[in-house]
């Protein structure tokens, strides 16, 4: 009896043993401590998770909110073809770039009429950035279609080939060949900004059917003192709010025949008593009063694209002792700085009493670009006006990147207006 007993003990603790080790192969998380570290994955799934931190996911999970555009700038293909022609360029080519110049005093002959080899042999000594006609250089249509195509063959950069075509007694198109019938620009005031529009059109056209790809207009001085002569009916209106809607419209339509324009005559020329072809000019105005009145058909033509501004051999005591040509205060610090005018900068004809009788080429040479000016209109003398400006880089008082800083705005003018691809 007593084996029979121990016998039944032992199959009873085999049983009990057998069913514990079933328990344990079918639940193994039950044995694990409660802070047991997470079983380590596959490898498959770790290689996968890796790929996601990288930023990199498997084609068949990515979805579009995984998609994030790439970090860069967008490339300025303008600023690399401008930065090209630039760096092809010498010294003695970039300060020729900024002078535009009358072909009667750029090959030595009155009234020239066409484009020969003197002019071809003067373009190459001197590749200057445009030519100015006026009326002895034009006597047909014909003519001056071939006198201009000319010249542009002769460039190694196309020319800016201007004219002022401004309407009314300063045109010159219309007084020789009668281009168009464009009257002067007071005439139209009441026709308001639709006619200003469609006038600065009309130019256009005439302009760019004999070969002309800039004009020195709009005028953007106002006649404000009825004793001034030199501006009168050439101005939009003798009311600056409303000289300064007319003139916007004007530069529209210029941009909108992709013809170069130019605002003139900062800081204003219709409050004068003087002419500044013929002596020197004083705007005697403070500088709030010009701000309030004078600059607004400035600012406004600024505003609508206005490629260029055309200085005024102005004084404005209360600002500079020099005329605004050769003034920092007004064109960099005011003209550029205040209004923020970042286009050419070019003088009125440097041949103008006001300068030419108080001032050497030498001095306006430098002093013009020290101030701001981009294009020198008609210098005296270009030989010596180039001359000046090289020896001024050669010994530092001025730096070639200030030459570089306007043959840049110079080569994008010309690729805003297509003469420059």
């Amino acid at each position: 009896m007593k084996y029979i007993v121990i016998f039944i003990i032992i199959i009873l603790f085999v049983s009990l043993f057998s069913f514990a080790c079933t328990q344990e192969t079918d639940s193994p998380e039950s044995v694990l401590p409660l802070d047991s570290p997470t079983p380590e994955p596959t490898p498959e799934v770790a290689r996968e998770e890796t790929l996601f931190v990288s930023g990199i996911r498997p084609a068949d999970t990515a979805s579009d909110d995984d998609v994030t555009e790439p970090d860069y700038e967008p490339f300025d293909h303008v600023a690399e073809r401008i930065a090209e022609i630039v760096d092809s360029m010498s010294l003695h080519e970039k300060i020729c770039q900024m002078l535009i110049v009358t072909l009667d005093s750029f090959v030595g002959v009155a009234g020239v009429t066409l484009a020969g080899e003197a002019t071809q042999t003067a373009l190459e000594e001197f590749p200057v950035g445009g030519i100015i006609h006026f009326p002895p250089n034009i006597v047909s249509g014909e003519q001056i279609k071939s006198l201009n195509s000319a010249l542009q063959r002769f460039s190694n950069i196309p020319l800016l080939i201007a004219v002022d075509e401004e309407g009314g007694r300063v045109a010159r198109l219309r007084s020789t060949i009668g281009a168009h019938s464009v009257r002067a620009m007071l005439t139209y005031e009441e026709g308001g900004e639709e006619t200003a529009f469609e006038n600065a059109i009309l130019l256009s056209d005439a302009l760019k059917a004999h070969g002309f790809n800039t004009n020195f207009a709009p005028v953007a001085d106002v006649w404000s003192n009825p004793s001034n002569r030199v501006i009168g009916d050439r101005a939009y209106s003798t009311d600056f709010s409303i000289a300064a809607e007319l003139v916007a419209a004007a530069v529209r339509g210029f941009a909108e025949s992709n013809v170069a324009c130019s605002l003139k005559h900062f800081p204003g020329h219709g409050n004068t008593r003087e002419d500044s072809h013929h002596s020197t000019a004083y705007v005697n105005r403070t500088l709030d009063e010009l701000r309030e009145e004078e600059f607004l058909p400035f600012v406004s033509g600024i505003a609508a694209g206005a490629d260029m501004v055309m200085t005024g051999h102005l004084i404005v005591p209360e600002v500079d002792e020099l005329p605004a040509t050769l003034s920092f205060a007004l064109l960099t610090d005011i003209l550029r700085g205040e209004l923020g005018f970042d286009g050419v900068i070019i003088t009125d004809s440097l041949a103008m009493n006001a300068i030419s009788r108080h001032f050497s080429v030498e001095f306006v040479a430098v002093n013009a670009v020290s101030a701001g000016v981009d294009i020198i209109l008609m210098p005296v003398d270009v030989e010596e006006t180039v001359a000046a400006l090289v020896a001024a880089v050669r010994s530092g008082e001025i730096s070639e990147s200030r030459i570089e800083e306007s043959v840049r705005r110079i080569i994008r003018l010309k690729m805003d207006i297509g003469i420059v691809g």
